[in-house]
């Protein structure tokens, strides 16, 4: 059987924000799933990196895992702490900003023929 979730152990407890580790000045990621239909990533960013303004074909859940993050979707900024989740709807242009150093779980859901 094929494995889809990659790069985290299997059939065993483990710390998901240990999974990925923070580099001064960088966003850093961990991609565990990539299908048609769905995408599941880590980050890991340091504070005051960014991801700019950009839109995505799919629903994104980021839910955030340590730290805190500047999410603006459409114009309007959150704050989130550790353990909130925002949804960044499909179409809509979003950025993503760290205000301390933070950890996040990424989640997008989209139709598989985006």
């Amino acid at each position: 059987m094929e494995t889809l979730i990659k790069n985290v152990p299997h059939a065993q407890p483990f710390a998901l924000k240990g999974q990925v580790e923070y580099e001064g000045g960088k966003v850093v990621s961990l991609t565990l799933a990539q299908q048609p239909g769905a995408g599941i990533t880590l980050f890991a960013f340091d504070t005051g990196e960014a991801i700019s303004t950009h839109a995505a074909p799919g629903d994104a859940m980021a839910t955030i895992l340590e730290g805190t993050a500047q999410i603006t979707i459409d114009g309007v900024p959150h704050t989130l702490n550790a353990g909130e989740a925002i949804i960044m709807p499909a179409g809509i242009p979003h950025a993503v900003q760290a205000v301390t150093a933070f950890k996040m779980y990424l989640v997008v859901v989209k139709t598989p023929s985006c």
